[in-house]
This record gives C-alpha cells, sequence and structure tokens, in this order.
C-alpha cells in the first residue's frame, strides 16, 4: 500500500503541472481543449491525493511501522480515532493532509463554477493547481510520509528496518478534540485560497466588477467559519490539556492562525462598501492577498522551527521553500495588482467620515493594526536574534503576554464598540437627529450599567470598559432585531417571534451579520472574567481539604492506575460549595510509556458563573501528597457559548434570502412602509 501511495503522489505532481500548463496555453491559444483538459486534470489531481492519503490512513490502521512517519506518530495501544487524527499529527502527513483538502475546494470549485464563468476559471485553475503543485511537490521531494525505517549498518550501509513498536503520537495531541481540530483549522487555512484564485484571475482576464465578490462570498465565509471554529478549539484544547489556566497565551501557534482571521474580518466587512457603493476596490483586493499570504505564512511559522511552542513542529528543511513561495506569490500578485490599477477604480467617494463606509473603514484599519502588533511580538525574537551584534542583535528578546494584552486588549474593545456603532450608522451621511435617536438610549443604559458595576466592585479598568461596551453592543443589535421585527408584525399580523424569525430569514446576511456580532458580544464578556482570575497552589494528602471561597476540596484518593497506553497518577476530590457536596473532580498525572512524556489531566467544575480548574502538578518529595493548582476563572463558560452564537449566526449568513413576501392587509402597508423606512434610515 505504501508503493501505491508513493506513486498517487508522485503522479499527482505531474497531474498538477500539467493542468497548469494546459489551462494557460488554453488562454493564450483560445483552444477549449485544451482548457477543458486543464479542468480534468485538476480533478485528477484530487483522485491521485485522494488515493494517496488513503493509502497512509491504511498504513496507520494497521500498524505498519516499516513506515518511518508511522513509526514516529502511533503505537500499537493507541486508539483508532488517535491513529487516524495522526495522520495528520506531524509534519509530513499534516502537509499530505493540506494538499488534500486544497485539492478539494479546487474540485467543488470547478463542479460548481465552470459553466458560469468561462474567462475566469482557467485562471482559477491554474492558480489553484499552482498551490497544490507547492504542496505535493513538498510531500514527494522533502518531507515524504511514505519513507521506510533504516539503520545505518557497519561499512555505512542502510539496511530496512521494522521496529516493534512506535513511539506514538505525542501525549499533547491525545485529545479527543484534536481528532477534529486540525481538520478544521486547515479547512480554514486552505479555504482561503478559493477567495484569492478568484481575485488573481479576475485581474488577469480583467473582470474586475462585482461577480468575483459576489462568487465567493460564501467561499470566504466558510473557511472564515472553519477558521474562527479552529482557533476556539485550539483554545478549547490549550484550557483542558495544558493546564496553565487559561485558554490563551499568546503562542506563535495561536497566532499564526489568528492573523489571516483578522484580516479575513476586515476583507469581509469591506466587501459589502464594494458591492453597496462600488468603493474599496484595490483595498478588497490586497486583503484577499494579504489573507492567504498570511495563511502560507502561518503554515511557515509552525512548519519551519523558527519559532518555538508546545505544539509547533520541529524544525525540517521546508521552511526555506514556504519562505520562496511567500515571496514569489506576494510579488506576483502585487504586480498583477498594481498593473490593473486603472481597473480598480471606486465608482463613488466617501462622503462623511459619520457614515456606515466609514465605520467599515475604521475597522478594517483596527483590524489590520490588531494583526500587526500580532506579527510584529511574533517575529520579533527572531529578528532579534538573527540581527547583527552591532544593530544591537545576537541575542534572542522573548516577547510574552504583556505585550500581546497591552496592545491588543484596548484594540479589541475599540473594535467592540465599533460593532455596535456600525449598524447605527447610515450609508452616505448620518444626519444629527438619527445619530441622536439611535445612540442616545443605549449609551445612556451602558453608562450607567457602567456606574453599577463600578460600584458592584468591577475596578479593573479594561474589563469594566469590555462589559460597559458589551451593554452597548447587545442593546444596539437587540434594538435592530426588535426595529425590523416590529415593522414586520405591523403590517403582515405575525406574533414578534414570528416576525424575528421571518425577518432574519428575508435578509440572512444582515441579521445572521448581527447574531455574529452577538456572538462576540458573548466572547469579550468571557474574556472579561480573566481580569478577576485566582488561584491557589497547596501539598494535599487524604482527608485533608483546600479552600477557595465558596467552594472546598477534598482529597479522597490518590491511585495509580495501569492502561493500555500510559499509567496515570489520579486523585479523587470531592468537591462542596457553601458546605454542600455538589461533585466529584478526578485530575490527573498522565506518563505515556512509548514516548516517555507526562501530561496533566485538569478536572473542571463549570458553571456559567465560573469555572473551577484544578490541577494535578505533581506529587510532594514525601510521595504521600499530591500538588494541587486549583484556579477560579469567572465567567469563561461564556466564551463557549459565544463560539457556538458566532458559527450559528455565520451559518446564517450563508443562507440564501428567503424569496416568499409576507401577505399584508391594505389597512396596514402605509403603517409598513413608514416602520420599514424608518428602520432602513
Amino acid at each position: 500500500m505504501a508503493q501505491v501511495g508513493q506513486f498517487a503522489l508522485a503522479l499527482s505532481v505531474v497531474v498538477a503541472a500539467y493542468s497548469i500548463v494546459a489551462s494557460l496555453l488554453g488562454i493564450r491559444l483560445k483552444s477549449d481543449k485544451l482548457i477543458a483538459s486543464g479542468r480534468n486534470a485538476a480533478i485528477g489531481v484530487f483522485a491521485c491525493v485522494t488515493m494517496s492519503i488513503v493509502s497512509l490512513t491504511y498504513l496507520f490502521l494497521i500498524d505498519d511501522f516499516s513506515i518511518n512517519y508511522i513509526a514516529e506518530h502511533s503505537n500499537r495501544d493507541l486508539p483508532v480515532y488517535f491513529k487516524i487524527s495522526a495522520v495528520w499529527g506531524g509534519q509530513e502527513g499534516s502537509l499530505l493532509f493540506w494538499g488534500w483538502l486544497l485539492t478539494v475546494y479546487s474540485a467543488l470549485v470547478i463542479f460548481q463554477n465552470w459553466r458560469k464563468h468561462t474567462a475566469m476559471m482557467p485562471y482559477v485553475t491554474a492558480v489553484l493547481m499552482s498551490s497544490g503543485l507547492f504542496f505535493t511537490a513538498m510531500n514527494l521531494f522533502v518531507v515524504n510520509p511514505f519513507n521506510q525505517v533504516v539503520v545505518l549498518q557497519p561499512g555505512g550501509v542502510n539496511a530496512l528496518f521494522v521496529p516493534q513498536d512506535g513511539a506514538g503520537l505525542n501525549p499533547l495531541l491525545q485529545y479527543i478534540l484534536m481528532v477534529i481540530h486540525p481538520p478544521i483549522l486547515y479547512l480554514g487555512f486552505v479555504g482561503f485560497a478559493v477567495p484569492f484564485a478568484f481575485a488573481i484571475a479576475a485581474m488577469a482576464s480583467r473582470q474586475l466588477g462585482d461577480t468575483w465578490i459576489r462568487t465567493t462570498r460564501r467561499w470566504t465565509m466558510v473557511a472564515w467559519f472553519f477558521l474562527g471554529t479552529g482557533i476556539l478549539l485550539g483554545g478549547k484544547w490549550a484550557y483542558v490539556e495544558l493546564g496553565w489556566g487559561g485558554f490563551w497565551g499568546w503562542d506563535p501557534v495561536e497566532n499564526a492562525s489568528l492573523m489571516p482571521w483578522l484580516i479575513a474580518t476586515a476583507y469581509l466587512h469591506s466587501v459589502m462598501v464594494q458591492e453597496k457603493k462600488g468603493m474599496m476596490k484595490v483595498w478588497n483586493m490586497v486583503l484577499i492577498i494579504l489573507t492567504y499570504v498570511m495563511c502560507i505564512f502561518g503554515t511557515f511559522l509552525t512548519r519551519s522551527g523558527l519559532v518555538s511552542s508546545v505544539h509547533a513542529f520541529a524544525q525540517s528543511p521546508i521552511g526555506g521553500y514556504f519562505l520562496a513561495f511567500i515571496v514569489v506569490g506576494l510579488s506576483g500578485s502585487l504586480y498583477l495588482l498594481l498593473d490593473r490599477l486603472n481597473y480598480l477604480k471606486s465608482d463613488n467617494q466617501m462622503e462623511s467620515l459619520v457614515s456606515r463606509e466609514s465605520s467599515f473603514m475604521f475597522n478594517n484599519l483596527i483590524l489590520l493594526a490588531s494583526c500587526f502588533a500580532v506579527f510584529w511580538g511574533t517575529i520579533f525574537p527572531v529578528i532579534s536574534e538573527a540581527a547583527p551584534e552591532w544593530m544591537g542583535g545576537g541575542v534572542k528578546v522573548t516577547v510574552g503576554p504583556p505585550f500581546f494584552n497591552r496592545v491588543n486588549v484596548p484594540i479589541a474593545i475599540f473594535l467592540l464598540f465599533l460593532t455596535g456603532v456600525g449598524p447605527l450608522l447610515a450609508w452616505r451621511k448620518a444626519s444629527t437627529n438619527s445619530l441622536k435617536r439611535n445612540f442616545l438610549w443605549p449609551a445612556g443604559i451602558a453608562l450607567a450599567s457602567g456606574v453599577g458595576l463600578f460600584f458592584l466592585g468591577v475596578d479593573h479598568f479594561y474589563a469594566w470598559l469590555s462589559l460597559v461596551m458589551c451593554i452597548f453592543v447587545s442593546l444596539t443589535i437587540g434594538r435592530e432585531f426588535y426595529k425590523g421585527a416590529r415593522a414586520r408584525s405591523v403590517g403582515s399580523g405575525e406574533n414578534f417571534v414570528e416576525a424575528v424569525v421571518n425577518l432574519t430569514l428575508r435578509n440572512t446576511r444582515r441579521y445572521g451579520g448581527y447574531i455574529v456580532h452577538f456572538g462576540f458580544v458573548l466572547l469579550f464578556l468571557g474574556w472579561s472574567g480573566q481580569a478577576f482570575t485566582t488561584d491557589t497552589q497547596s501539598e494535599t494528602g487524604i482527608g485533608e481539604t483546600i479552600t477557595m471561597r465558596q467552594y472546598t476540596l477534598r482529597m479522597d484518593k490518590l491511585a495509580i492506575e495501569e492502561m493500555p497506553n500510559y499509567t496515570t497518577s489520579k486523585a479523587t476530590i470531592s468537591l462542596f460549595e457553601n458546605g454542600e457536596k455538589v461533585g466529584v473532580l478526578y485530575p490527573e498525572r498522565r506518563f505515556y510509556t512509548s514516548s516517555g512524556q507526562p501530561t496533566t489531566e485538569v478536572a473542571i467544575w463549570s458553571t456559567l458563573k465560573e469555572d473551577l480548574y484544578v490541577v494535578f502538578a505533581g506529587s510532594a518529595p514525601d510521595g504521600k501528597k499530591a500538588v494541587m493548582q486549583v484556579y477560579l476563572n469567572p465567567l469563561v463558560a461564556w466564551v463557549w457559548i459565544g463560539g457556538i452564537i458566532l458559527g450559528l449566526g455565520t451559518l446564517i449568513a450563508m443562507l440564501p434570502n428567503k424569496k416568499s413576501a409576507p401577505r399584508t392587509s391594505p389597512v396596514n402597508r402605509v403603517e409598513e412602509r413608514r416602520e420599514v423606512e424608518q428602520h432602513t434610515t
């Protein structure tokens, strides 16, 4: 089976190269046969890479340790679902998985759009296959997952060798969410290749209207949805598996996924201005190019060994190739953009700073400022170490969470403010009366609530400001739904709940966007609670207790258990709240025999108000007590709830609008029209 996978991988490189040449020659020679041949070759690449990854998965399932990649990332006692996730658990397999997802996207895009956009599609095929060729070539020539295990014998002769068992999957990856987290994250990273390919195709074919944006809107939202979901799942993994008490640590790998997501968020907002007003065409091109480039850069960052991280890949020779790919791709894209500037002139100009267009522009600038801050903080340690001594370099300067928090927390709160302001502003120019009518009572209630929060003891400035902004934005979103539903119910006779549902389905993009914004409100609510985290550490023996505010933890049992894949030291802890027993917690300290690595399995008691987070940090010197680290983390549950709401809103925004209009009686039509006109202004 290894030979089948290897042959399919080699064939995919040849077919991808042919697809590029056939597509471009077909355009130049105006040959429909060549263009169709290039299209069919792209489908063939999908088939080849699919065969390759199926072969690798099969080899994992049958424990074929003659394959070096499998021997390094699996073992016989590993559960089946972890053997499947081990396919993308290392450098070689994850790169193959990335390339396979790219061929999946390519095949779907070709099937969906080939007859719709005949001028652009050959270019789209060529761009997608260029990325596909790079990844498959990396797998074939640099990090091949089908290489066999060899040992060096006396005399310098290499001989094949089959280990009795493998080294096992990285223990930190043996968590159930890691079965789905990398695929979801990769679906986001890879998905941005589609709008990037259409952007390049639009410039190359001079089809620079709104067609490419309308065609790729849902594709972009799909990629944005998957990338955001992947980031949140990564936060959940870090929270549960790493035992550091939090869900975000500004780790370079976390930052690598955050940067393209921030730029893509800016792009999704600014394309609305282009569709509505014919403005920001160049800006949108720049944003989608940067989004895809940052996806590749994030991949380079985590695979080159350039940065240190608990979940980055080891140093490998692919870093230089990725850097060259980024330079060539970015240079070619920007050259094409500069050459097509005359075709990208705006149809209108911004008329006022107090308008929805300007709010989108400010939103974009702030998102890019945040992205640059994350980028600079991530690569500065590398720059400081690589710089010559006469420039003060040669020493690696670490940039930790304090820098990122100091810069990005105020930026994030300002962005939250803009999500509340944007819906209240009219296109072109907002009048003074409309500003007073729309802003006065949401701002007044938010400020009054802020005074109440201060007297209740919320004295951390940024946390207080974040909570005030959460209230303000919630009111503006609720106001938009109320006004629209009221206008609809007046004319249609629907009850309020029906009106809200039908209003949302009639304009899914707008109201789905409001639901996304409310999801962010809940995320900020959860993040604000981190300002009030408390913790304690104690050496605890059988029968002893730890007290933290209203909670008491009693150590009932300490035991060592032998499992097929690891040995665990497990504590059994009874949890009491205000003297009443509410649950039992089982924090663990595991030791994986195949890899010789320990991990911590935390125990969490979660409520909407707070999480009690218990870490088995180790054993006391006398061996009779356990070292327990206990955190009380307020409002964490709202982070995960907010993520669910955000995903729901994104899915709604991708739905087509419901076309059927409600029936209205003649008596109510005039009143309905007035309500709708007031709502839209």
